[in-house]
């Protein structure tokens, strides 16, 4: 009899730590799920930016082919330096 009460107080250890493990491991499915929302969130805000940032690319480059004064040039290629840092930001803040 002393056998089939160690054997149930076994049975009842390892289920209450699969029980533990269980939850545990649900806590870390919730916290990857938050954090990959997390993600799809900035990767949409960074797809969005991009494409402004390819728009005002676009807009130059027009302004450019129709303007030839060379102080025009310089400012217009200083813009779109920004413009390329700025989108090279948001490919870092991608990989993170």
């Amino acid at each position: 009899m002393a056998a089939v009460a160690d054997q149930l107080t076994n049975v009842m250890q390892k289920t209450a730590r699969l029980i533990e493990l269980c939850s545990a491991l649900q806590e870390e499915n919730d916290l990857l799920k938050a954090e990959n929302q997390q993600q799809k969130q900035a990767l949409e805000s960074a797809k969005s930016t991009h494409l402004e940032l390819d728009e005002k690319i676009r807009v130059l480059k027009l302004a450019k082919s129709i303007e030839g004064t060379s102080e025009k040039t310089l400012d217009i290629k200083q813009k779109i330096n920004e413009f390329v840092r700025e989108i090279d930001k948001c490919v870092v803040l991608l990989k993170k």
